[in-house]
């Protein structure tokens, strides 16, 4: 027998929950992953610059929600997508979520890096929560325009091999060195702690 229960709705003016999201690369290995705390209540466009400013990413591009069927960003009229994209200026990462656990979300059409964003844990309301936190990570984002997964194996391959053609070209265009290996929890809580609730 199907279950007529509906999902909780939170009242109006009532403190939000925290989740405990678990941000994933798709399609790299080692994987590279943050875990954040944000309020459920948290508007998608915020949402937004917690992902970029948690993962390392510098921001200047295109990006979009993916709930199930639901697709989340900024509309263009000029250039209709497929699912329809709606407007995500209002919406929270609650509501958008509905009954779900997981989302992607996707920065950069051009390098296509689509991020798996799960609910780890709903924790309770926290009032000195004040901006989001990274608790974890994993491993350095890569460098913006590399040219998503595939282009950036090359790019690895190219820095770690002195006698690669590219090496030392793309070794001045990511500013002398990479370690992909690196990540920094005071860094990206300092990155973090411009945004507030």
């Amino acid at each position: 027998m199907a279950s007529t229960r509906k999902p909780a709705v939170r009242a109006v003016n009532s403190p939000a929950p925290v989740y405990q999201l678990h941000i994933e690369l798709k399609y790299l290995k080692p994987a590279v992953w943050r875990r954040v705390l944000v309020p459920a209540s948290i508007r998608l466009p915020k949402l937004h610059v917690v992902l970029l400013l948690a993962m390392g990413w510098e921001g200047g591009h295109l990006h979009e929600f993916m709930f199930g069927d639901t697709n989340y960003g900024v509309p263009d009229l000029d250039f209709p997508s497929d699912p329809p994209m709606l407007n995500e200026a209002r919406v929270t990462l609650d509501r958008a979520l509905g009954t779900r656990k997981s989302f992607t979300y996707l920065y950069d059409y051009g390098d296509n890096w689509q991020h798996r964003v799960k609910i780890e844990k709903v924790l309770p309301t926290d009032p000195e929560l004040r901006s989001p936190i990274c608790l974890d990570g994993r491993n350095a984002c890569p460098p913006e325009d590399v040219g998503g997964g595939p282009g950036y194996i090359e790019f690895l391959d190219a820095i770690i091999d002195p006698a690669h053609e590219e090496h030392q070209q793309l070794l001045d265009w990511c500013g002398g060195g990479f370690d992909p290996a690196a990540f920094d929890l005071h860094t990206a809580n300092e990155r973090l702690f411009e945004i507030k609730f």
